[in-house]
């Protein structure tokens, strides 16, 4: 029999990513992963997402249009 593992019991890391630039002149897939992906609309709107590489590669695909925070694991969306 296999030992069961532990879990951690940290809180995951959050992240507060905020949209600091417009969505138009972007390319269709870019304008996805930032509305449908994200969750972001307007510039000055904002959404607290867990740090794993999902979000981090949608991150990645709109760099150039939003602003990256990491926030405390206890804070729900402010």
């Amino acid at each position: 029999m296999t030992p069961s593992r532990k879990r951690s019991t940290t809180p995951a890391k959050l992240l507060r990513i905020t949209q600091i630039r417009s969505r138009i002149g972007n390319q269709e897939r870019v304008v996805k992963v930032l509305t449908r992906g994200l969750g972001l609309g307007r510039i000055g709107s904002s959404v607290v997402l867990p740090d794993n590489g999902y979000t981090r590669g949608m991150i990645l695909r709109v760099a150039h249009m939003v602003r990256v925070e990491e926030v405390a694991g206890d804070v729900a969306a402010s």
